[in-house]
């Protein structure tokens, strides 16, 4: 078991892939905001790779262990520690009862860190999922973020606990971390000459994009689009402003909504439907990236990407998972 001394900005329990096939009722996925991070970290403590972990976003995170256990961390280095000792990240550690573990803050690169345990999270599955969605109050640990003095069950580990201590990735196989991020994305399905001017989608794709500060679980924003993005001179039926559009589904994750003049990409907890332009999709092997975008700091790149070749991409991402790229 673990209590929550500190739970920082934003701890909550995600696993990966989340929440599916409830889209039509209107319930998001959720899941890991970096989901490679987290898979990363299950496979090291020997856990399936989607088992649900601690997803610490910002920082300022302590808690004690009630229980021997091995931990791994992954994401951003928030300079991890036990009992005030330093510990390595993408790496799993052993750690014995009344421990504490305490997280600083988020890095040079990247925001979010994972913390995996040996045996997972042990919460009660919510429509096939541990994941939290903060924003429908479900899933996760009592559909919250972690508060002081919550105590948290593991699950029963795998393996036994001495023969996963010190496990660790083969070289160059963690992912390689950014401050300006590139996210390889598809047209549509709202796009030139419809919707958007060719000159609109060449500036989505030709120029750096910064995070607002108001991004968050369900959307993260970039700056607002010039005049002549817009095809249209209003929505005809679906609005006053050319963003507008007759209700339909948003393909969340990784779906960029224009809402307004304001770019918002859709990802974990976003909706799942409304009346406004979808331009383009980031690909599923790109999503851990906008996970890991630091708001108010961060920058957004978008490079063009057929279906085909994101689906190459998602296979080779899904093959890192393995004990192929763990050494010891």
């Amino acid at each position: 078991m673990l209590k929550i001394i500190k739970p920082g900005i934003e701890t909550i329990v995600e696993d990966w892939p989340g929440r599916l096939g409830y889209l039509s009722k209107g319930m998001s996925a959720s899941g890991a905001m970096d989901n490679v991070s987290l898979q990363f970290a299950n496979l090291l403590v020997g856990n399936p790779t989607g088992e649900a972990g601690l997803e610490v976003a910002g920082g300022y995170f302590e808690a004690e262990f009630m229980e021997n256990t091995v931990i791994s961390i992954c994401g951003t280095d928030m300079k991890p520690t036990i009992n005030g000792n330093p510990i390595p990240m993408w790496e799993a550690v052993p750690v014995k009862k009344g421990d504490v573990l305490n997280l600083g803050v988020f890095g040079e690169f990247g925001f979010r860190s994972y913390v995996a345990v040996a045996g997972g999270i042990d919460v009660p599955p919510y429509l096939g999922s541990k994941s939290t969605c903060i924003f429908g109050s479900y899933g996760g640990f009592e559909g919250r973020k972690l508060a002081p003095g919550d105590v948290l069950k593991f699950g029963k580990p795998a393996r036994a606990l001495d023969t996963l201590a010190g496990r660790k990735l083969k070289k160059g196989v963690k992912p390689e971390f950014a401050r300006t991020w590139e996210l390889r994305a598809i047209p549509g399905p709202n796009t030139c000459p419809d919707y958007v001017t060719k000159e609109g989608m060449d500036y989505l794709y030709e120029n750096e994009h910064k995070i607002q500060h108001t991004s968050n679980r369900s959307a993260y924003r970039i700056e607002p689009v010039p005049e002549y993005f817009f095809a249209r001179a209003d929505g005809g039926v679906g609005g006053s402003h050319p963003s507008n559009i007759v209700d339909h589904g948003y393909a969340i994750r990784g779906t960029m909504n224009v809402c307004g003049n304001t770019p918002i990409l859709l990802i974990a907890d976003g909706p799942t439907l409304g009346g406004y332009i979808n331009v383009l999709h980031v690909i599923n092997a790109d999503l851990w990236k906008i996970g890991q975008g630091t708001p108010a700091r961060d920058k957004f790149t978008f490079v063009y990407c057929t279906r085909e070749q994101a689906i190459e991409e998602r296979k080779k991402q899904r093959a890192l998972f393995t004990e192929d790229n763990v050494t010891k």
